[in-house]
């Protein structure tokens, strides 16, 4: 393809178990507000594969997705291509077809040898809290994991860190060591604290809080704020940050979906909520949600991959939670069975039942919980992504 990642505009490379599709939402947002033009490079997507690709804020069209696939299609020649890959180089064309200023890249598994990594020399990069996801590619010890996600570090270039786990701050600090790549950590050289109040380098800003809902996302803003004031050569005002504080939008993140189908199920006085998450710590962070979701009950709607470990995520929400109905993930030929999820909720003592499809989930629940209540459907972003898709 002529080398398409070596003519793109400066880059930020982001890698982590969570929080990634977050922080780049933030850092868009504010880079968008003080008048920079930005790509962005995200997976899965939730309803258009569009998603994935955004050229200088706009997702990128039917006609010219089909044409950059296309041409690395032909210039494969039929040779041995993961989907990611293919569909990567042909961002990496697109990208490099359009004028921006900065491209926002995330990595879509691991680091080291994602395909992603293919960019020699970032502006920046940065690593998100880090847990156990993916242990079947990545490995089965968070020191491995660790390991494959700090590959993105590269020599001389800074990375800024998200507050980890201590066995994991060892083997980052010794990638960065190796690299001769500097370190800007949140406890450290930065940090949050009061809502949204950053203070490193000299500098505190104080901002309004993120209309994305979750402590964690408290976190994922600071993060964001940490890159800007790497970029040097891309200068956020306070004002520009404050502005785009106010715009970001990241779906299935802790969503409430105010209309639709699926939402006309539920009577007056209920709220459905989405979420994306599907891993141990993802949970942990809805259980802090749950804790402040107490004024009414709250009932989840669970879908999983038969990758990922219905147990450990339902640990952390299993006594927050009155009610749960489990559907198979619409179209998952990998998805666990309605029956199998319900069966894993049970063992935790949690009240479930399986259900044919969403709209079925809900309308149980309706019917067996009469009192007002918070729904929350999470355990996958491909769920996330049917439930928009059904939802409209």
């Amino acid at each position: 393809m002529g080398h398409p990642q070596r003519r793109l505009p400066a880059v930020v490379h982001v890698a982590g178990t969570n929080g990634k599709g977050s922080v780049i939402a933030f850092l868009r947002a504010f880079l968008e507000a003080a008048g920079h033009r930005v790509h962005v490079y995200t997976s899965p997507h939730l309803v258009r594969f569009n998603e994935r690709i955004r050229l200088a804020g706009e997702l990128i069209s039917d006609t010219e997705l089909i044409t950059m696939l296309e041409e690395c299609e032909t210039a494969n020649g039929g040779d041995p291509i993961t989907f990611f890959e293919i569909t990567t180089a042909a961002a990496f064309l697109a990208f490099s077809r359009h004028p921006a200023d900065l491209l926002l890249l995330e990595t879509g598994l691991g680091g080291r040898l994602d395909a992603t990594s293919v960019v020699e020399r970032p502006a920046l990069t940065v690593l998100t809290p880090i847990s156990l996801d993916h242990q079947q590619y990545l490995g089965d010890r968070l020191e491995k994991i660790a390991g494959e996600k700090a590959g993105i570090l590269k020599a001389g270039v800074a990375c800024v860190v998200a507050s980890q786990q201590r066995k994991v701050e060892k083997v980052i600090a010794r990638r960065a060591a190796d690299q001769g790549a500097p370190l800007i950590r949140e406890g450290k050289e930065w940090f949050v604290r009061g809502g949204v109040v950053f203070s490193g380098g000299g500098k505190t800003r104080r901002l309004p809080p993120p209309p994305l809902a979750g402590a964690h996302q408290v976190r994922n803003a600071g993060l964001a704020v940490a890159c800007l004031d790497q970029l040097g050569d891309f200068a956020v005002a306070d004002a520009a940050i404050a502005l785009g504080m106010k715009a970001v939008q990241w779906p299935a993140r802790l969503q409430r979906l105010a209309g639709g189908p699926l939402v006309d199920i539920l009577p007056d006085g209920w709220e459905l909520w989405l979420d994306g998450g599907h891993n141990a710590a993802a949970a942990r962070a809805l259980a802090r949600q749950a804790r402040r979701w107490r004024e009414r009950p709250l009932h989840l709607i669970f879908g999983m991959l038969r990758t990922k470990d219905p147990l450990a995520f339902l640990q952390p929400l299993a006594g927050k939670v009155n009610a749960l109905r489990a559907v198979a993930i619409p179209g998952g030929e990998s998805s666990l069975s309605a029956e199998e999820t319900a069966a894993a909720a049970a063992r935790l003592g949690i009240d479930a039942a399986a259900a044919v499809e969403i709209g079925a989930a809900l309308q149980s629940l309706v019917d067996h919980f009469p009192s007002p209540a918070r729904v929350l459907i999470c355990g996958s972003l491909y769920l996330a992504g049917e439930v928009l898709r059904e939802n409209g």
